[in-house]
């Protein structure tokens, strides 16, 4: 471990270099549109909004630079899942979240197709999304959570046995998984340069550190002056507890990453993993990897789920600890990678309402609006939810009726705070290691049943 880099930000920007840094704010200024955040969400905003009204003057406004956040750190899964879809069910009627499960289908597409047409080369690769379980329990719970997706019109997802999984990724002791094509690999860092420099070619500004303090209804605050817009969005997910009055609106929930060297090609055939799936698995404390597009393996999982006071760390830097337990998730997996170099390790923080659902919103008495809450899920629901603000705009400034996308049932969502310290330290930490006990009776115990001290946990938490 100790050739191991830790932090940097990212092994994603240390293998593609940290951008030339764009000029910060030079004082007060105006706009039609003002975006707080520079990741996926903020730009995939500006690139929709620009795209569709092209006399706009929009203005991104991003404390460090663009992709610092998630959009720089993340496991590079873009899928169709999306936090909150079962609650919105219950609140909406399922045929409402049928619709919002075919808008995320079609949204991995969408990011596919404008990668493309803007020459943003990802390394896409549309291998789908495998999931695996390897104890009874959690193949009892792959099975139901297949039966939910194909009921929510995952009509092509596929369940598979042992020996079938095999053949796709030979995970130690799998007995089953569970295979939907509405998912790809790529690489986070290339999507949000090429995302950046797409939106600065339509002529948006982008002002880089340039943090933003305060938000109130035509007002982004900065120390280096106010930016004054009849609309504000709020796109700073896992950051977003360090703006004024926002401290209890999204937790910050940390997740850690690791690579691998570049595997050989004798390493791989004792894998498989030639479709290049993204792969999770069904634990409590769930994984999450890729086979990048040159050839390592990148893993992550919760090290330390969140710090107290909702502090986000500056550099991605991740303890030993987590290091370790990473590793042994990857060798657990895969036993014959146990004496291969960890190259990187990395945290990074995602936004986690306390209802666990992601939503988007506009406000048409102040012109504030937001998106996030993505829960981990945030790589193509940033694209649907920039999709759907522009959408918003456009039937507020009476450019445009209500569309499909502004009648999911995400839109306008409302939630509750979190609760303050220490309760909120200690009900995350609490649920985790609830978790962690969980799957470790799981692995011994073979039951089929869910162990209750992980059903306790769901319910006490709300997801």
């Amino acid at each position: 471990m100790s050739s191991t880099i830790n932090g940097g930000i990212s092994f994603w920007y240390a293998q593609d270099g940290v951008p030339a840094p764009r000029e910060p704010l030079p004082g007060d200024a105006t706009a039609d549109v003002c975006i707080v955040g520079g990741g996926y969400t903020g730009l995939w905003t500006a690139y929709y909004l620009k795209k569709a009204v092209p006399f706009l003057n929009i203005t991104v406004l991003e404390a460090k630079f663009c992709g610092y956040g998630a959009s720089g750190r993340n496991g590079g899964w873009l899928y169709n899942g999306i936090a909150g879809r079962d609650r919105y069910a219950k609140l909406h009627g399922h045929e409402a979240a049928v619709r919002l499960q075919r808008a995320m289908n079609d949204t991995v597409d969408e990011v596919v197709r404008v990668a493309a047409e803007e020459k943003i080369d990802a390394d896409i690769h549309q291998g789908g999304v495998l999931e695996v379980a390897y104890t009874p329990a959690q193949l009892s719970r792959l099975k139901d959570y297949h039966s939910v997706e194909i009921a929510f019109g995952e009509t092509d997802r596929l369940l598979r046995g042992a020996r079938e999984t095999a053949e796709r990724v030979r995970v130690t002791g799998a007995v089953g998984s569970t295979w939907t094509p509405h998912g790809a690999r790529l690489h986070p860092v290339k999507l949000v340069k090429g995302l950046a420099a797409a939106v600065e070619a339509l002529g948006v500004t982008i002002h880089e550190s340039t943090p933003v303090t305060e938000i109130k209804p035509k007002h982004a605050t900065t120390p280096y002056g106010t930016v004054r817009a009849p609309y504000i969005l709020r796109c700073t997910e896992g950051f977003t507890a360090g703006i004024k009055g926002a401290h209890r609106t999204w937790l910050p929930m940390n997740s850690s990453m690791i690579a691998t060297e570049p595997l050989s090609a004798a390493l791989w055939d004792t894998i498989g993993w030639d479709g290049r799936e993204t792969l999770g698995d069904m634990a409590h404390a769930y994984m999450y990897a890729q086979r990048t597009a040159d050839d390592r393996i990148a893993l992550g999982g919760r090290g330390v789920p969140y710090r107290f006071g909702s502090k986000t760390d500056n550099d991605g830097r991740t303890q030993a600890a987590t290091i370790e337990a990473l590793r042994e998730i990857l060798v657990r997996f895969f036993p014959t990678t146990a004496g291969v170099r960890i190259d990187h390790a990395w945290s990074g923080v995602l936004g986690v309402p306390r209802d666990w659902c992601a939503t988007v919103t506009l406000d048409r008495a102040t012109g504030l609006g937001w998106a996030g809450g993505y829960v981990g899920s945030g790589v193509a629901t940033t694209n649907l939810a920039a999709r759907t603000l522009r959408d918003l705009i456009q039937q507020d400034s009476g450019q445009s009726g209500p569309t499909e996308l502004t009648t999911l049932p995400w839109v306008n969502h409302k939630v509750r705070k979190w609760e303050p310290e220490p309760l909120r330290w200690l009900g995350v930490h609490g649920m985790y290691a609830a978790y962690r006990t969980a799957d470790r009776r799981e692995s011994t115990a073979r039951t089929t049943t869910t162990h209750g001290i992980a059903r306790a946990a769901d319910r006490i938490s709300g997801r």
